[in-house]
């Protein structure tokens, strides 16, 4: 269990396990059936206390592999549903909260080395011997996992536009981070190595 890949379930079963809680574990069908699809990729915008992060903290929950989550969905909604653990712990989650990484490094530039350095290791120690620690990116290292194992990701990000609320004159991290966002999710390898993406803001993303 790392802190960006397969970070485990604990976040969505303490949300389960509260006095006040509302199913919504149906909308998990919705995003199944975008997964591997043109749809694949899903921004949701919208303001504060829509429920985006609990959305984001279920959603790794059921995908996520190494982690057995079928006590937190049977018997509810999505457990009532056909085929409804048809993807259920059966691909790597990487999920990113922005806003928290950004706050706890002291800087958006140690924040993204900090991202890229740690995720890549993260992804080295899950599958040994693949990547290039000196030289990959981080995508390049998602898509030679890929191309060896056939293993796909789900990326979750969570506060995608922290970074642009906080740094709003900071063209230089600006660029860099959506130029790591595009080689995430543009390009036929970004593709074959993801299943599925979901990212939530608060910003008009088109503006960016």
């Amino acid at each position: 269990m790392g802190m960006f890949l397969n970070r485990g379930i604990t976040e969505y079963e303490s949300a389960v396990n509260s006095d006040i809680y509302i199913d919504k574990t149906d909308m998990i069908q919705i995003f199944s059936k975008a997964v591997n699809t043109e749809q694949r990729y899903i921004c949701v915008s919208r303001p504060r206390r829509f429920g985006k992060t609990m959305t984001a903290n279920m959603l790794a929950a059921y995908f996520e592999k190494g982690s057995d989550s079928r006590f937190l969905f049977e018997g509810r909604k999505l457990g009532k549903l056909p085929d409804w653990d048809k993807n259920l712990n059966r691909f790597d989650v990487i999920r990113i909260d922005l806003a928290d990484l950004c706050s706890s490094n002291g800087s958006p530039e140690a924040a993204l080395d900090f991202l890229e350095k740690s995720l890549k290791e993260e992804v080295d120690a899950a599958y040994p011997g693949i990547i290039r620690m000196e030289t990959d990116t981080v995508t390049d290292a998602l898509a030679r996992v890929n191309d060896q194992t056939e293993a796909q990701f789900i990326i979750i990000i969570d506060e995608w536009d922290a970074l642009f609320r906080d740094e709003k004159n900071n063209e230089f991290v600006q660029t860099r981070y959506i130029n790591l966002l595009r080689a995430l999710f543009k390009g036929n390898r970004s593709k074959k190595f993801t299943a599925l993406a979901y990212i939530t803001g608060i910003l008009p993303i088109k503006k960016y």
